[in-house]
Protein backbone atom coordinates (compact mmCIF):
# COMPACT_ATOMS: atom_id res chain seq x y z
CA UNK A 1 0.00 0.00 0.00
CA UNK A 2 2.52 2.09 0.25
CA UNK A 3 3.50 2.54 -3.34
CA UNK A 4 -0.17 3.81 -3.65
CA UNK A 5 -0.19 7.01 -2.26
CA UNK A 6 -4.00 8.13 -3.36
CA UNK A 7 -5.21 4.65 -1.55
CA UNK A 8 -3.31 5.67 1.80
CA UNK A 9 -4.93 9.16 1.41
CA UNK A 10 -8.45 8.17 0.83
CA UNK A 11 -8.39 5.49 4.12
CA UNK A 12 -6.87 8.46 5.90
CA UNK A 13 -9.64 10.48 5.32
CA UNK A 14 -12.37 7.53 5.75
CA UNK A 15 -11.25 6.72 8.67
CA UNK A 16 -10.43 11.16 9.93
CA UNK A 17 -14.24 11.50 8.85
CA UNK A 18 -16.01 8.40 11.23
CA UNK A 19 -13.69 10.08 13.77
CA UNK A 20 -14.82 13.48 13.59
CA UNK A 21 -18.36 12.49 12.69
CA UNK A 22 -18.84 10.31 15.94
CA UNK A 23 -17.26 12.63 18.44
CA UNK A 24 -19.66 15.47 17.04
CA UNK A 25 -22.70 13.06 17.09
CA UNK A 26 -24.03 14.25 20.30
CA UNK A 27 -23.99 18.70 18.93
CA UNK A 28 -25.72 17.28 15.72
CA UNK A 29 -28.52 15.55 17.87
CA UNK A 30 -29.38 18.01 20.31
CA UNK A 31 -28.06 21.05 18.93
CA UNK A 32 -28.36 20.87 15.04
CA UNK A 33 -29.04 24.83 13.87
CA UNK A 34 -25.62 25.84 15.81
CA UNK A 35 -23.86 22.66 14.63
CA UNK A 36 -24.44 23.48 11.14
CA UNK A 37 -23.64 27.64 11.23
CA UNK A 38 -20.38 26.12 12.97
CA UNK A 39 -19.67 23.43 10.50
CA UNK A 40 -20.32 26.26 7.70
CA UNK A 41 -18.24 28.85 9.31
CA UNK A 42 -15.68 26.41 9.51
CA UNK A 43 -15.73 24.72 6.13
CA UNK A 44 -15.27 29.20 5.18
CA UNK A 45 -12.17 28.74 6.89
CA UNK A 46 -11.04 25.60 5.48
CA UNK A 47 -11.43 26.56 1.61
CA UNK A 48 -9.45 29.98 2.72
CA UNK A 49 -6.57 28.19 3.90
CA UNK A 50 -6.32 25.26 1.38
CA UNK A 51 -6.26 28.58 -1.41
CA UNK A 52 -3.82 30.48 0.26
CA UNK A 53 -2.12 26.91 1.00
CA UNK A 54 -2.40 25.93 -2.35
CA UNK A 55 -1.23 28.75 -3.85
CA UNK A 56 2.11 28.88 -1.70
CA UNK A 57 2.98 25.27 -2.50
CA UNK A 58 2.43 26.19 -5.99
CA UNK A 59 4.89 28.74 -6.10
CA UNK A 60 7.38 27.22 -4.03
CA UNK A 61 7.05 23.92 -6.69
CA UNK A 62 7.63 26.51 -9.76
CA UNK A 63 10.47 27.45 -7.75
CA UNK A 64 11.95 24.83 -7.21
CA UNK A 65 11.49 23.41 -10.84
CA UNK A 66 12.99 26.81 -12.24
CA UNK A 67 16.40 25.78 -9.26
CA UNK A 68 16.29 22.33 -10.65
CA UNK A 69 16.33 23.10 -14.03
CA UNK A 70 19.12 26.11 -13.96
CA UNK A 71 21.17 23.11 -12.06
CA UNK A 72 21.34 21.44 -14.51
CA UNK A 73 21.96 23.62 -17.39
CA UNK A 74 24.91 25.04 -15.74
CA UNK A 75 25.91 21.20 -15.24
CA UNK A 76 25.67 20.19 -18.70
CA UNK A 77 27.80 23.45 -19.56
CA UNK A 78 30.25 21.72 -17.15
CA UNK A 79 30.07 18.47 -18.84
CA UNK A 80 30.66 19.68 -22.31
CA UNK A 81 33.90 21.77 -21.44
CA UNK A 82 37.05 20.84 -23.11
CA UNK A 83 34.77 18.79 -25.49
CA UNK A 84 35.41 19.90 -28.84
CA UNK A 85 32.90 18.83 -31.02
CA UNK A 86 29.99 20.39 -32.71
CA UNK A 87 27.07 18.54 -30.89
CA UNK A 88 29.38 20.34 -27.31
CA UNK A 89 29.06 24.23 -29.04
CA UNK A 90 25.61 24.10 -29.40
CA UNK A 91 24.64 22.50 -26.72
CA UNK A 92 26.63 23.97 -24.58
CA UNK A 93 25.01 27.20 -26.26
CA UNK A 94 21.66 26.64 -25.89
CA UNK A 95 21.81 25.91 -22.23
CA UNK A 96 23.39 29.46 -22.02
CA UNK A 97 20.65 31.41 -23.95
CA UNK A 98 18.19 29.20 -21.79
CA UNK A 99 20.29 30.60 -19.04
CA UNK A 100 20.00 33.88 -20.09
CA UNK A 101 15.86 33.54 -20.27
CA UNK A 102 16.11 33.62 -16.23
CA UNK A 103 18.07 36.39 -16.09
CA UNK A 104 21.56 34.90 -15.67
CA UNK A 105 24.21 36.45 -17.55
CA UNK A 106 27.85 35.29 -16.02
CA UNK A 107 28.76 31.88 -16.91
CA UNK A 108 32.09 29.91 -16.85
CA UNK A 109 32.90 29.05 -20.67
CA UNK A 110 36.61 28.74 -19.98
CA UNK A 111 38.10 26.20 -22.16
CA UNK A 112 34.48 25.69 -24.02
CA UNK A 113 34.50 24.77 -28.01
CA UNK A 114 31.61 27.29 -29.39
CA UNK A 115 32.86 27.63 -32.75
CA UNK A 116 30.82 28.31 -35.32
CA UNK A 117 27.61 28.73 -33.06
CA UNK A 118 24.80 31.78 -32.82
CA UNK A 119 25.55 33.69 -30.05
CA UNK A 120 24.24 37.06 -31.18
CA UNK A 121 22.67 39.16 -28.82
CA UNK A 122 23.69 37.06 -25.79
CA UNK A 123 24.13 38.44 -22.31
CA UNK A 124 27.77 37.33 -20.85
CA UNK A 125 28.21 40.10 -18.83
CA UNK A 126 31.93 39.46 -16.55
CA UNK A 127 31.74 35.77 -17.77
CA UNK A 128 35.08 33.52 -18.15
CA UNK A 129 36.18 32.67 -21.39
CA UNK A 130 39.73 32.39 -21.08
CA UNK A 131 40.55 30.23 -23.79
CA UNK A 132 37.51 29.73 -25.41
CA UNK A 133 37.22 28.93 -29.12
CA UNK A 134 34.74 30.89 -30.63
CA UNK A 135 35.87 31.32 -33.88
CA UNK A 136 33.47 31.44 -36.96
CA UNK A 137 30.62 32.50 -34.52
CA UNK A 138 27.83 35.21 -35.06
CA UNK A 139 28.44 37.21 -32.26
CA UNK A 140 26.70 40.51 -33.24
CA UNK A 141 25.96 42.59 -30.24
CA UNK A 142 26.82 40.29 -27.57
CA UNK A 143 27.39 41.75 -24.23
CA UNK A 144 30.86 40.75 -23.31
CA UNK A 145 31.87 43.59 -21.39
CA UNK A 146 34.01 42.98 -18.06
CA UNK A 147 34.73 39.31 -19.45
CA UNK A 148 37.95 37.54 -18.96
CA UNK A 149 38.56 36.42 -22.73
CA UNK A 150 42.63 36.06 -22.39
CA UNK A 151 43.80 33.85 -25.01
CA UNK A 152 40.36 33.26 -26.47
CA UNK A 153 40.02 32.31 -30.14
CA UNK A 154 37.53 35.11 -32.10
CA UNK A 155 39.05 34.29 -35.87
CA UNK A 156 36.63 34.90 -38.32
CA UNK A 157 33.76 35.83 -35.98
CA UNK A 158 31.32 38.77 -36.23
CA UNK A 159 31.67 40.60 -33.32
CA UNK A 160 30.03 43.96 -35.14
CA UNK A 161 28.46 46.05 -32.70
CA UNK A 162 29.22 43.46 -29.81
CA UNK A 163 29.77 45.02 -25.98
CA UNK A 164 33.43 44.25 -24.85
CA UNK A 165 34.18 47.50 -22.53
CA UNK A 166 36.76 46.68 -20.05
CA UNK A 167 37.07 43.35 -20.95
CA UNK A 168 40.34 41.45 -20.75
CA UNK A 169 41.26 39.84 -24.22
CA UNK A 170 44.90 39.41 -23.57
CA UNK A 171 47.05 37.27 -26.04
CA UNK A 172 43.08 36.90 -27.67
CA UNK A 173 42.98 36.04 -31.25
CA UNK A 174 40.43 38.11 -33.42
CA UNK A 175 42.07 37.76 -37.25
CA UNK A 176 40.11 38.22 -39.80
CA UNK A 177 37.01 39.07 -37.34
CA UNK A 178 34.27 41.69 -37.69
CA UNK A 179 34.78 44.24 -35.50
CA UNK A 180 32.18 47.08 -37.06
CA UNK A 181 31.55 49.59 -34.52
CA UNK A 182 32.59 47.61 -32.06
CA UNK A 183 32.70 49.04 -28.32
CA UNK A 184 36.38 48.12 -27.32
CA UNK A 185 36.79 51.27 -24.92
CA UNK A 186 39.38 50.45 -21.67
CA UNK A 187 39.64 47.08 -23.07
CA UNK A 188 42.58 45.13 -22.00
CA UNK A 189 44.22 43.87 -25.16
CA UNK A 190 48.01 43.14 -24.90
CA UNK A 191 49.65 41.11 -27.22
CA UNK A 192 46.03 40.66 -29.43
CA UNK A 193 46.31 39.63 -32.70
CA UNK A 194 43.71 41.87 -34.73
CA UNK A 195 45.41 41.04 -38.28
CA UNK A 196 43.22 41.14 -40.93
CA UNK A 197 40.90 42.45 -38.71
CA UNK A 198 37.76 44.81 -39.65
CA UNK A 199 37.74 47.55 -37.21
CA UNK A 200 35.79 50.22 -39.48
CA UNK A 201 34.50 52.54 -36.81
CA UNK A 202 35.47 50.35 -33.62
CA UNK A 203 35.91 52.48 -30.44
CA UNK A 204 39.27 51.47 -28.67
CA UNK A 205 39.20 54.63 -26.46
CA UNK A 206 41.05 53.76 -23.50
CA UNK A 207 42.01 50.65 -24.29
CA UNK A 208 45.28 48.80 -23.90
CA UNK A 209 47.08 47.51 -26.54
CA UNK A 210 51.06 46.63 -26.03
CA UNK A 211 52.10 44.35 -28.41
CA UNK A 212 49.27 43.87 -29.90
CA UNK A 213 49.24 43.28 -33.90
CA UNK A 214 47.21 45.10 -36.74
CA UNK A 215 48.38 43.73 -39.43
CA UNK A 216 46.32 44.63 -42.76
CA UNK A 217 43.77 45.52 -39.56
CA UNK A 218 40.94 47.92 -41.28
CA UNK A 219 40.77 50.94 -38.58
CA UNK A 220 38.73 53.16 -41.05
CA UNK A 221 36.76 55.81 -38.69
CA UNK A 222 37.98 53.88 -35.74
CA UNK A 223 38.53 56.00 -32.55
CA UNK A 224 42.34 55.78 -31.23
CA UNK A 225 42.10 58.25 -28.81
CA UNK A 226 43.75 57.79 -25.48
CA UNK A 227 44.98 54.31 -26.32
CA UNK A 228 47.44 53.04 -24.01
CA UNK A 229 50.97 51.46 -25.68
CA UNK A 230 49.55 52.13 -29.03
CA UNK A 231 52.73 53.29 -31.17
CA UNK A 232 53.87 54.16 -34.55
CA UNK A 233 55.15 50.74 -35.71
CA UNK A 234 51.87 49.11 -34.84
CA UNK A 235 49.58 51.47 -37.30
CA UNK A 236 52.06 51.65 -39.68
CA UNK A 237 51.31 47.78 -40.72
CA UNK A 238 47.37 48.52 -40.67
CA UNK A 239 45.42 48.36 -43.87
CA UNK A 240 44.07 51.81 -43.61
CA UNK A 241 43.57 54.99 -40.93
CA UNK A 242 41.41 56.89 -43.66
CA UNK A 243 39.95 58.93 -41.17
CA UNK A 244 40.16 57.74 -37.72
CA UNK A 245 40.40 59.24 -34.69
CA UNK A 246 44.50 59.33 -33.25
CA UNK A 247 46.15 61.27 -30.63
CA UNK A 248 48.31 64.62 -32.12
CA UNK A 249 51.61 63.64 -31.77
CA UNK A 250 50.98 59.86 -32.92
CA UNK A 251 49.09 61.66 -35.53
CA UNK A 252 51.64 64.03 -36.33
CA UNK A 253 54.39 61.20 -37.12
CA UNK A 254 52.03 59.10 -39.21
CA UNK A 255 51.37 62.18 -41.55
CA UNK A 256 55.35 62.44 -42.19
CA UNK A 257 55.76 58.85 -43.03
CA UNK A 258 53.08 56.56 -43.65
CA UNK A 259 50.94 59.58 -45.03
CA UNK A 260 49.26 57.10 -46.98
CA UNK A 261 47.25 55.26 -44.63
CA UNK A 262 45.18 58.33 -44.17
CA UNK A 263 43.89 58.44 -47.83
CA UNK A 264 40.82 56.74 -48.88
CA UNK A 265 41.73 54.02 -50.84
Amino acid sequence: MADRPVVISLFVFFILTILVFSLSFNLYRYDFDNFWREVLAEAHGMLFDIAIIGILIYWLNERGQIRQAIRTYIDEIDDFRNWKSEEAAFRTVGNVKRLNRHKIHEFNLSHCHLAHTNLSYVHLEQSNLNQADVSYAMMIECRLQECRLNQTCFSHSNLNQAQLYQAHANGSSFEEAYLIKANLRSAFLIKANFTNAFMMEADLRGAYVAGAIFKDANLYKADLRGVDGLTLEQLSEAKTLYQAQIDEVLMQQIEARYADLLVRE
